[in-house]
């Protein structure tokens, strides 16, 4: 089976598949001394069936001028034979959604304290689960690739399911300075789409404050299921929290033409945000993540 990061990822796989069947099929029938049924005309030079869409051309709004066909499809890293993603417009090695990627199962993170006896992060509480709320810049917690909305299911062995913030906070003020282990999940509550810029530089919505109110009508953000009353906690895998909307679309604008950002639902990051103060989030981490 393959995954595609986004749908025009799909469309351009399924359209190339099919423009190779065709070919085969109309060389195998000249090989064989078979008659070969003449297809329409095709659009420009190059051998390819015009019964398919051009992929050397404009294609839901995308400038497909330069695209080339990929060889073989090589499987994502840590993913079956089976299950393959396939990325022809996207990019087989895409960095930005390498960076964003939610990872499923757990991860034990170890880290120290710096020298005030800080890790550098806050955390806060939802639905029975501790939750990363803060990773401040150039913290041990930062060192340590923790995120926004990672959730913490143990301090040094010790299971914090159901701990409200302040026993969470004491827990980690506890721990000793010289180890504190902790098991992780990515994000739990967030999830990633990936779009195209369109030939404008546009991938179709609008945000404020990180949140997204209104998407444009059969664009990219459209047809890749972007939804409205959800925050942008990413972009690239680079955390967007605490920056300014300007600063956000410098980000967008900076990206390649295949952008993946990560949402959560508005209602759960207006939770876990809300008692950060604008000057802690001044203080988040916002580099870009190693892949």
């Amino acid at each position: 089976m393959s995954l595609y990061p986004s749908l025009e990822d799909m469309t351009v796989d399924k359209m190339q598949k099919a423009q190779v069947v065709a070919t085969q099929q109309q060389h195998a029938a000249i090989t064989s001394g078979q008659p070969v049924a003449t297809p329409p005309a095709p659009s420009q030079s190059g051998g390819v069936s015009s019964l398919y869409p051009s992929l050397h051309e404009e294609y839901m709004g995308l400038q497909l001028t330069h695209y080339q066909p990929p060889g073989a499809v090589v499987p994502a890293k840590g993913t079956s034979p089976s299950t393959h993603m396939v990325a022809p417009v996207s990019g087989q090695a895409n960095v930005g959604l390498r960076r964003a990627e939610v990872k499923q199962g757990i991860r034990e993170v170890t880290l120290c304290k710096d020298k005030k006896g800080i890790i550098g992060m806050c955390v806060n509480s939802e639905s029975k689960g501790v939750f990363v709320v803060m990773v401040k810049k150039e913290s041990p917690a930062a060192m340590a690739g923790l995120r926004f909305g990672d959730q913490i299911l143990t301090i040094n062995g010790e299971i914090v399911a159901g701990f409200s913030k302040d026993k969470a906070t004491k827990a980690l003020q506890k721990a000793s300075a010289d180890k504190v282990v902790l098991a992780i999940r990515d994000r739990p509550f967030e999830r990633t789409i990936t779009m195209q810029k369109d030939s404008a530089d546009h991938v179709g919505f609008l945000f404020r404050q990180n949140e997204i109110y209104q998407i444009v009508k059969d664009s990219s953000a459209a047809r890749n299921g972007i939804l409205i009353d959800h925050c942008i906690t990413e972009v690239n895998g680079q955390n967007c929290i605490g920056l300014k909307d300007k600063e956000i679309a410098d980000i967008f604008h900076k990206s390649p033409r295949a952008i993946t950002i990560t949402i959560m639902p508005t209602f759960v990051y207006k939770h876990m945000i809300g008692r950060l103060s604008s000057s802690l989030k001044k203080m988040m981490d916002h580099s870009i993540p190693d892949v």
